[in-house]
C-alpha cells in the first residue's frame, strides 16, 4: 500500500490545512516510509507472542477503600472566613 500526493491533499483538506507543494511531496514520502516500516513489521512471525496491552505488568497502586468516620461539620467550617448552616460561604460568581 502506498500514499499518493492526492491522498495527502485530501487529508489536508479534511484537516483544513494549507500545504505547500513541497510539504505535500515531503508528507507523501514520510507517510510512505511509515507504511513501509509497517510492512516490515507485518512480516515478523508473532504467532507465539501473546497479545498484550502493556509491555510491563501493571498493578493497582491505590490503597483499599476503608470506611472511616468523617469530621464533625462544625469542626470543618470552624476556620472558614464566612460560614452559614455548616457550609462555606463564598462570593457570588455571576
Amino acid at each position: 500500500m502506498s500514499i499518493s500526493k492526492k491522498d495527502v491533499e485530501h487529508v489536508a483538506k479534511l484537516a483544513r490545512l494549507e500545504l505547500t507543494e513541497e510539504e505535500k511531496v515531503l508528507y507523501t514520502e514520510e507517510l510512505n516510509a511509515v507504511l513501509g516500516f509497517m510492512d516490515t513489521l507485518n512480516q515478523l512471525d508473532t504467532s507465539g507472542v501473546p497479545p498484550t496491552s502493556h509491555v510491563l505488568d501493571i498493578k493497582n497502586v491505590f490503597r483499599e477503600d476503608v470506611v472511616e468516620p468523617s469530621m464533625d461539620p462544625e469542626e470543618v467550617v470552624a476556620n472558614a472566613p464566612v460560614a452559614k448552616d455548616n457550609q462555606f460561604r463564598v462570593p457570588k460568581i455571576m
